[in-house]
Protein backbone atom coordinates (compact mmCIF):
# COMPACT_ATOMS: atom_id res chain seq x y z
CA UNK A 1 0.00 0.00 0.00
CA UNK A 2 1.29 3.74 -1.13
CA UNK A 3 1.30 5.94 2.52
CA UNK A 4 0.75 9.43 1.90
CA UNK A 5 2.89 9.65 5.37
CA UNK A 6 5.39 6.81 6.23
CA UNK A 7 7.84 6.88 9.32
CA UNK A 8 10.04 3.79 10.13
CA UNK A 9 12.81 4.11 12.88
CA UNK A 10 12.71 7.87 13.45
CA UNK A 11 15.40 8.97 16.31
CA UNK A 12 16.13 12.51 17.18
CA UNK A 13 17.72 13.67 20.39
CA UNK A 14 18.52 17.10 21.49
CA UNK A 15 21.74 17.15 23.74
CA UNK A 16 20.85 14.29 25.75
CA UNK A 17 17.23 14.34 25.80
CA UNK A 18 16.10 11.99 23.40
CA UNK A 19 12.77 13.22 21.59
CA UNK A 20 12.14 10.54 19.19
CA UNK A 21 13.13 7.05 20.31
CA UNK A 22 12.43 4.47 16.97
CA UNK A 23 9.19 5.80 16.45
CA UNK A 24 6.83 4.06 13.09
CA UNK A 25 3.84 5.81 12.00
CA UNK A 26 1.68 5.47 8.83
CA UNK A 27 -1.40 7.39 7.35
CA UNK A 28 -3.16 6.06 4.59
CA UNK A 29 -4.53 8.29 1.70
CA UNK A 30 -7.96 10.31 2.65
CA UNK A 31 -7.39 9.28 6.77
CA UNK A 32 -7.12 11.68 9.35
CA UNK A 33 -5.00 10.54 11.96
CA UNK A 34 -5.05 11.81 15.72
CA UNK A 35 -1.44 12.11 17.30
CA UNK A 36 -2.10 12.20 21.28
CA UNK A 37 0.87 11.94 24.07
CA UNK A 38 1.98 13.94 26.90
CA UNK A 39 3.87 17.14 27.22
CA UNK A 40 7.71 16.02 25.53
CA UNK A 41 6.30 12.76 24.07
CA UNK A 42 7.52 13.95 20.57
CA UNK A 43 4.60 15.12 18.82
CA UNK A 44 6.07 18.47 17.62
CA UNK A 45 9.21 16.97 16.65
CA UNK A 46 7.57 14.23 14.71
CA UNK A 47 5.27 16.92 12.82
CA UNK A 48 8.56 19.11 11.78
CA UNK A 49 10.66 16.54 10.22
CA UNK A 50 7.66 15.49 8.30
CA UNK A 51 7.86 19.00 7.38
CA UNK A 52 11.36 18.89 6.38
CA UNK A 53 11.73 21.61 9.67
CA UNK A 54 14.10 19.68 10.98
CA UNK A 55 16.07 16.80 10.52
CA UNK A 56 16.48 13.35 11.98
CA UNK A 57 19.18 11.20 13.38
CA UNK A 58 17.75 8.27 11.82
CA UNK A 59 14.84 6.60 10.24
CA UNK A 60 13.07 6.99 6.94
CA UNK A 61 10.50 9.42 6.57
CA UNK A 62 8.54 9.40 3.29
CA UNK A 63 5.56 12.46 2.68
CA UNK A 64 3.97 11.60 -0.33
CA UNK A 65 6.59 9.28 -1.60
CA UNK A 66 9.22 11.93 -1.39
CA UNK A 67 11.95 12.68 1.24
CA UNK A 68 10.95 15.77 2.76
CA UNK A 69 14.72 16.27 3.36
CA UNK A 70 16.30 15.60 0.11
CA UNK A 71 13.10 17.58 -1.85
CA UNK A 72 11.64 19.94 0.79
CA UNK A 73 10.62 21.70 -2.05
CA UNK A 74 8.85 19.48 -4.04
CA UNK A 75 6.91 18.37 -0.71
CA UNK A 76 6.02 22.00 0.23
CA UNK A 77 4.09 22.17 -2.91
CA UNK A 78 0.97 19.43 -1.25
CA UNK A 79 2.01 19.85 1.96
CA UNK A 80 0.94 22.08 4.48
CA UNK A 81 1.64 22.72 8.22
CA UNK A 82 0.31 24.32 10.94
CA UNK A 83 2.27 24.96 14.00
CA UNK A 84 1.55 25.48 17.12
CA UNK A 85 1.54 29.10 17.65
CA UNK A 86 -0.44 31.74 15.39
CA UNK A 87 2.34 32.37 13.06
CA UNK A 88 0.56 34.84 11.03
CA UNK A 89 1.01 38.77 10.39
CA UNK A 90 -0.80 40.81 13.52
CA UNK A 91 -0.33 44.15 11.50
CA UNK A 92 -1.90 42.68 8.53
CA UNK A 93 -5.60 42.40 7.75
CA UNK A 94 -7.11 39.33 7.39
CA UNK A 95 -7.46 39.54 3.74
CA UNK A 96 -3.62 40.71 3.27
CA UNK A 97 -2.31 37.89 4.69
CA UNK A 98 -4.18 35.55 2.86
CA UNK A 99 -3.25 37.62 -0.24
CA UNK A 100 0.82 37.50 1.18
CA UNK A 101 0.66 33.56 2.07
CA UNK A 102 -0.97 32.93 -2.08
CA UNK A 103 2.01 34.73 -2.88
CA UNK A 104 4.74 32.69 -1.34
CA UNK A 105 2.99 29.72 -2.33
CA UNK A 106 3.18 31.19 -6.08
CA UNK A 107 -0.48 30.41 -6.59
CA UNK A 108 -1.49 31.75 -9.64
CA UNK A 109 -2.70 35.08 -9.50
CA UNK A 110 -6.41 34.24 -11.41
CA UNK A 111 -6.34 31.27 -9.14
CA UNK A 112 -5.95 33.50 -6.00
CA UNK A 113 -9.18 35.69 -5.56
CA UNK A 114 -11.38 32.38 -6.03
CA UNK A 115 -9.30 30.75 -3.44
CA UNK A 116 -9.45 33.72 -1.32
CA UNK A 117 -13.50 33.55 -1.56
CA UNK A 118 -13.89 30.39 -0.88
CA UNK A 119 -11.69 30.26 2.23
CA UNK A 120 -13.15 33.17 3.51
CA UNK A 121 -16.58 31.94 3.10
CA UNK A 122 -15.31 27.87 4.87
CA UNK A 123 -13.56 29.43 7.52
CA UNK A 124 -16.80 32.02 8.03
CA UNK A 125 -14.25 35.08 7.96
CA UNK A 126 -16.11 36.36 5.16
CA UNK A 127 -17.08 39.28 7.06
CA UNK A 128 -13.77 40.56 9.01
CA UNK A 129 -11.67 40.53 5.82
CA UNK A 130 -10.63 44.51 6.97
CA UNK A 131 -9.42 43.87 10.55
CA UNK A 132 -6.42 42.90 11.48
CA UNK A 133 -5.16 39.77 12.73
CA UNK A 134 -3.94 41.07 15.84
CA UNK A 135 -7.63 41.98 16.75
CA UNK A 136 -9.23 38.91 16.25
CA UNK A 137 -10.09 36.81 19.03
CA UNK A 138 -8.10 33.06 19.29
CA UNK A 139 -10.58 30.63 17.71
CA UNK A 140 -10.71 33.65 14.54
CA UNK A 141 -7.03 33.39 14.54
CA UNK A 142 -6.88 29.72 14.14
CA UNK A 143 -9.53 29.74 11.35
CA UNK A 144 -7.14 32.71 9.74
CA UNK A 145 -4.05 29.79 10.33
CA UNK A 146 -5.66 27.28 8.54
CA UNK A 147 -7.01 29.27 5.67
CA UNK A 148 -3.57 30.65 4.88
CA UNK A 149 -2.32 26.94 5.11
CA UNK A 150 -4.93 25.76 2.97
CA UNK A 151 -4.26 29.20 0.20
CA UNK A 152 -2.32 26.42 -2.41
CA UNK A 153 -4.64 23.66 -1.97
CA UNK A 154 -2.51 21.02 -0.10
CA UNK A 155 -3.75 17.48 -0.57
CA UNK A 156 -1.38 16.35 2.71
CA UNK A 157 -2.44 18.56 6.01
CA UNK A 158 -0.14 18.33 9.45
CA UNK A 159 -1.71 20.23 12.06
CA UNK A 160 -0.01 20.91 15.79
CA UNK A 161 -2.58 21.54 18.43
CA UNK A 162 -4.63 23.71 16.50
CA UNK A 163 -7.24 24.24 19.48
CA UNK A 164 -5.10 24.89 22.12
CA UNK A 165 -6.76 27.73 24.54
CA UNK A 166 -9.47 27.99 21.86
CA UNK A 167 -13.41 28.39 23.14
CA UNK A 168 -15.15 25.40 22.94
CA UNK A 169 -17.83 26.90 19.91
CA UNK A 170 -14.62 27.94 17.99
CA UNK A 171 -13.31 24.08 18.55
CA UNK A 172 -16.09 22.77 17.34
CA UNK A 173 -16.30 24.77 14.56
CA UNK A 174 -12.74 24.13 13.49
CA UNK A 175 -13.29 20.22 13.49
CA UNK A 176 -16.39 20.52 11.36
CA UNK A 177 -14.05 22.66 9.12
CA UNK A 178 -11.41 19.82 9.00
CA UNK A 179 -14.21 16.86 8.96
CA UNK A 180 -15.26 18.51 6.01
CA UNK A 181 -11.44 18.92 4.54
CA UNK A 182 -11.35 15.39 5.32
CA UNK A 183 -14.48 14.33 3.13
CA UNK A 184 -12.98 15.85 0.54
CA UNK A 185 -9.74 13.54 0.33
CA UNK A 186 -7.44 15.70 2.38
CA UNK A 187 -5.38 13.40 4.36
CA UNK A 188 -4.96 14.82 7.95
CA UNK A 189 -2.08 14.25 10.75
CA UNK A 190 -3.35 16.19 13.53
CA UNK A 191 -2.19 16.18 17.72
CA UNK A 192 -4.12 17.62 19.94
CA UNK A 193 -4.10 16.91 23.80
CA UNK A 194 -8.33 16.97 23.77
CA UNK A 195 -9.87 13.15 23.80
CA UNK A 196 -12.75 14.24 22.53
CA UNK A 197 -11.00 15.62 19.29
CA UNK A 198 -9.22 12.36 19.22
CA UNK A 199 -12.57 10.24 18.76
CA UNK A 200 -13.35 12.40 15.79
CA UNK A 201 -10.04 10.85 13.74
CA UNK A 202 -10.27 7.82 11.65
CA UNK A 203 -7.39 6.29 14.10
CA UNK A 204 -5.47 7.36 17.04
CA UNK A 205 -1.85 7.04 17.89
CA UNK A 206 -0.41 6.66 21.23
CA UNK A 207 3.53 8.31 21.98
CA UNK A 208 4.91 8.37 24.89
CA UNK A 209 8.92 9.69 25.47
CA UNK A 210 9.31 9.61 21.30
CA UNK A 211 7.66 5.92 21.26
CA UNK A 212 4.00 4.52 19.50
CA UNK A 213 2.30 2.91 22.21
CA UNK A 214 -0.53 1.83 19.93
CA UNK A 215 -2.54 2.72 16.99
CA UNK A 216 -6.18 1.87 17.24
CA UNK A 217 -9.65 3.06 15.81
CA UNK A 218 -11.60 5.14 18.06
CA UNK A 219 -14.55 2.40 18.59
CA UNK A 220 -11.49 -0.18 19.43
CA UNK A 221 -9.88 2.07 21.81
CA UNK A 222 -12.30 0.75 24.91
CA UNK A 223 -11.60 -2.94 24.44
CA UNK A 224 -7.65 -2.33 25.29
CA UNK A 225 -8.47 -2.00 28.65
CA UNK A 226 -8.32 -4.89 30.45
CA UNK A 227 -9.38 -4.15 34.01
CA UNK A 228 -13.02 -3.63 35.51
CA UNK A 229 -13.74 0.16 35.56
CA UNK A 230 -16.15 2.49 38.01
CA UNK A 231 -17.09 6.06 38.18
CA UNK A 232 -17.44 7.32 41.47
CA UNK A 233 -19.57 10.59 42.18
CA UNK A 234 -18.90 12.35 45.39
CA UNK A 235 -19.65 16.09 46.82
CA UNK A 236 -15.53 16.33 47.40
CA UNK A 237 -14.05 13.76 44.76
CA UNK A 238 -10.68 15.26 45.67
CA UNK A 239 -10.55 14.53 49.39
CA UNK A 240 -12.03 10.92 48.09
CA UNK A 241 -9.27 10.37 45.73
CA UNK A 242 -6.69 10.83 48.00
CA UNK A 243 -8.60 8.75 50.61
CA UNK A 244 -9.42 5.76 47.85
CA UNK A 245 -5.85 5.97 46.84
CA UNK A 246 -4.05 5.60 50.45
CA UNK A 247 -6.20 2.47 51.15
CA UNK A 248 -3.85 0.27 48.20
CA UNK A 249 -7.28 -1.26 47.47
CA UNK A 250 -7.78 -0.45 44.01
CA UNK A 251 -5.36 -0.76 40.78
CA UNK A 252 -5.89 3.14 39.90
CA UNK A 253 -7.47 6.10 41.21
CA UNK A 254 -7.48 9.13 38.84
CA UNK A 255 -9.95 12.13 38.89
CA UNK A 256 -11.92 13.42 35.47
CA UNK A 257 -13.14 16.46 35.80
CA UNK A 258 -15.81 15.95 38.91
CA UNK A 259 -15.77 12.54 38.68
CA UNK A 260 -12.96 9.91 39.94
CA UNK A 261 -12.52 7.13 37.99
CA UNK A 262 -10.63 3.87 39.39
CA UNK A 263 -10.04 0.23 38.48
CA UNK A 264 -9.83 -2.64 40.61
CA UNK A 265 -10.51 -6.48 40.42
CA UNK A 266 -13.55 -8.59 41.92
CA UNK A 267 -17.00 -8.66 41.44
CA UNK A 268 -18.86 -5.35 40.69
CA UNK A 269 -21.29 -5.23 44.36
CA UNK A 270 -18.56 -6.08 46.51
CA UNK A 271 -16.55 -3.25 44.75
CA UNK A 272 -19.11 -0.52 45.17
CA UNK A 273 -19.92 -1.91 48.68
CA UNK A 274 -15.71 -1.46 49.70
CA UNK A 275 -16.13 2.61 47.81
CA UNK A 276 -18.98 3.42 49.67
CA UNK A 277 -17.88 2.10 53.28
CA UNK A 278 -14.13 3.54 52.62
CA UNK A 279 -15.93 6.94 52.24
CA UNK A 280 -18.59 7.04 54.68
CA UNK A 281 -15.86 5.68 56.91
CA UNK A 282 -14.24 9.43 56.23
CA UNK A 283 -17.83 11.33 56.70
CA UNK A 284 -17.95 11.68 52.84
CA UNK A 285 -20.96 11.12 51.12
CA UNK A 286 -21.11 8.52 48.04
CA UNK A 287 -23.57 9.89 45.04
CA UNK A 288 -22.95 6.66 42.85
CA UNK A 289 -20.38 4.03 42.30
CA UNK A 290 -21.36 2.39 39.21
CA UNK A 291 -19.16 0.57 36.48
CA UNK A 292 -18.17 2.26 33.19
CA UNK A 293 -17.05 1.71 29.59
CA UNK A 294 -13.26 2.96 29.19
CA UNK A 295 -13.43 5.69 27.05
CA UNK A 296 -9.59 7.17 25.52
CA UNK A 297 -8.22 9.02 28.20
CA UNK A 298 -8.65 5.69 30.83
CA UNK A 299 -6.92 3.84 28.06
CA UNK A 300 -3.89 6.38 27.31
CA UNK A 301 -3.67 7.01 31.32
CA UNK A 302 -3.01 3.15 31.66
CA UNK A 303 -0.91 2.55 28.74
CA UNK A 304 1.22 5.44 29.98
CA UNK A 305 1.41 3.25 33.32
Amino acid sequence: MAYDIQVSGLRKSFGAVTALDRLGLTVQPGEMLGLIGPDGAGKTTTLRILCGLLFADAGDVRVGGLDPRRAPREVRRFLGYMPQRFSLYPDLTVAENLRFFADLFQVPKGERERRMTELLHFSRLAPFTSRLAARLSGGMKQKLALSCTLIHTPRILMLDEPTTGVDPVSRREFWEILGTLNQEGVTILVTTPYMDEAARCDRVAFIHKGRLLTVERPEAIPGLYTKKLFEVVTPDNLVAARLLRASGAFTRVQVFGDRIHLSASGDDETLQHQVTALLEAAGIRADSVAPIAAGIEDVFVELLK
